[in-house]
């Protein structure tokens, strides 16, 4: 006697704004390639809004511009990088 296999299909999550804006990103990397090579873009709406030399400076004035509001900024390059959440976590002091 064979059982069978129950399949379990669970919901999926949307993804977060910042993971749109992330994908967003990718997506257009191949034609910021070509106008954006070396510089920062900052991409809310899944369009670039700003884009600059420095990534702290181009957040700043998007924040400054529209306020708090979730957006994805990345340099413009075909060599990996990794994404950074902003955190920064003490690990000297626990001991680590």
């Amino acid at each position: 006697m064979s059982e069978a296999a129950i399949e379990v299909r669970l919901p999926e999550n949307p993804p977060g704004k910042f993971e749109v804006e992330r994908q967003a990103f990718y997506r257009l990397l191949p034609s910021l390639l070509t106008t954006y090579r070396g510089r920062y873009v900052a991409i809310h709406g899944e369009k670039i809004i700003d884009f600059g030399d420095d990534q702290f400076d181009v957040a700043l004035r998007v924040q400054r511009r529209l306020g708090s509001v979730p957006i994805y900024v990345h340099l413009v390059t075909e060599e990996p990088q990794i994404d950074r959440s902003g955190v920064v976590r003490d690990i000297q002091s626990r001991g680590i």
